[in-house]
């Protein structure tokens, strides 16, 4: 089993910054790609970015050129950089993590979510 603990979400102007971070516990070294995720109020859960052991990382399209995912192995630990953050950025986090390399599919761990507020 893996244990996924989210923490950094908050309140922030449009504009500002927030650091969120995935640590992990248990099983890790069975874990191919680690992912963010969000959910805005009333709308699908959706991916935001992933990145896989050996690096390479893949962001959604709404958030390139804002977000930056990274990891810190030593600390088993994924962060999501977000910048230039917008009111349409406003969600509930999640962290997930998963047994392959695909970054799309079932993920089989998940951690309990963080809220990040944008405000205009």
């Amino acid at each position: 089993q893996v244990q996924l603990v989210e923490s950094g979400g908050g309140l922030v102007q449009a504009g500002g910054s927030l650091r969120l971070s995935c640590a992990a516990s248990g099983r890790t070294s069975g874990t191919y790609v680690t992912a963010w995720f969000r959910q805005a109020p009333g709308k699908e859960r959706e991916f935001v970015a992933g990145i896989r052991n050996g690096g390479s990382t893949y962001h959604a399209d709404s958030v390139k050129g804002r977000f930056t995912i990274s990891r810190d192995n030593a600390k088993s630990t994924v962060y999501l950089q977000m910048n230039s953050l917008k009111p349409e950025d406003t969600a509930d986090y999640y962290c997930a993590a998963k047994s392959s390399n695909a970054w799309d599919g079932a993920y089989d761990y998940w951690g309990q979510g963080t809220q990040v507020t944008v405000s205009s």
